[in-house]
């Protein structure tokens, strides 16, 4: 990541999500039903120095990689991140986090269709921790692990995606039901590319980051590889002021790269436009994004 540290460190908070298991020993790896389909995700726990060292602040522990050892690697993450001055969110054991910088209190939590996780299906539980956060932070984060996957799937339907057998949510009412309840930023990820962004009621939602610092096992050619580094700017409220997207890229086994052809960008202003007509977007040239009801 040392292409885009500069970017992601100089944020007032950066988040990201952790989808795989810090572990050097024990625990027990999950199996499949279908090979084919499945993976198995586990780092050493030194590697939690190179989050520090891009500037991570908060991750999300809510995808289907989080358990993939099971409660020992669960454990022997969040001991890691937390260790490493990285607070996270997501597990049931913590679902949610909030922290200061600068005079700003900030609270975040996170949500997926996996087991162990805060469930992106239960809206009541979902809209009580956003809810609380509102109450005690003055910007709250939500994070979601949702969508089906693949290239065949960036736009976001307004509906529950079924994907594998699996209920994978309906990204748009959570979004929006999340909002209502107090959310001032939502970042999803999962399909494994990029898909649209919104503004509703003056608060920004990504609806997929695709894939970023991806090393192997994952396909990452063509748009697969495409991610976006979205820097949104907010008032102390959280009401959405402005963003940037600075497009990267990778190739299999390479590191993340800034695009200078900013294709991710191009993509996501296709997507905004064909999924969002009725939110009054505007994308300039160089990535900024800003937003005008007039």
């Amino acid at each position: 990541m040392q292409d885009v540290s500069s970017i992601l460190s100089s944020a007032d908070v950066t988040m990201g999500n952790l989808e795989g298991v810090l572990l050097d020993s024990g625990g027990t790896a999950k199996t499949c039903r279908d090979p084919k389909v499945c993976y198995v995700f586990r780092s050493p726990v030194s590697y939690v120095q190179n989050l520090v060292n891009a500037g991570f602040d908060v991750m999300s522990l809510a995808n289907n990689h989080a358990g993939d050892f099971g409660e020992v690697g669960r454990r022997s993450s969040m001991k890691a991140l937390a260790e490493a001055g990285i607070h996270h969110a997501g597990q049931l054991s913590n679902p949610y986090t909030i922290f200061e910088k600068e005079g700003i209190r900030y609270g975040f939590t996170a949500f997926a269709p996996n087991s162990g996780c805060l469930n992106i299906n239960d809206l009541p539980e979902a809209k009580k921790i956003v809810a609380h956060l509102d109450s005690l932070a003055d910007i709250v984060i939500v994070s979601f692990h949702g969508g089906a996957e693949g290239p065949q799937h960036q736009h976001v339907p307004r509906k529950h995606e079924m994907f594998y057998g699996e209920d994978r949510g309906d990204v748009y009412e959570f979004s929006h039901t999340l909002i209502d309840a107090g959310a001032d930023i939502i970042f999803g990820h999962g399909p494994h590319v990029t898909r649209g962004v919104e503004v509703y009621k003056d608060k920004f939602i990504a609806y997929s980051l695709g894939n970023f610092s991806t090393y192997g096992g994952i396909n990452v050619s063509g748009i697969n590889g495409w991610s976006p580094i979205i820097k949104v700017y907010t008032n102390n409220q959280g009401k959405f002021l402005k963003a940037q997207i600075i497009s990267t890229m990778q190739a299999p086994r390479s590191n993340v790269m800034i695009d200078s052809q900013n294709q991710v960008l191009k993509r996501i202003k296709e997507l905004t436009t064909e999924d969002f007509p009725e939110c009054p977007l505007r994308f300039d040239d160089n990535g900024w994004v800003y937003y005008s009801t007039n």
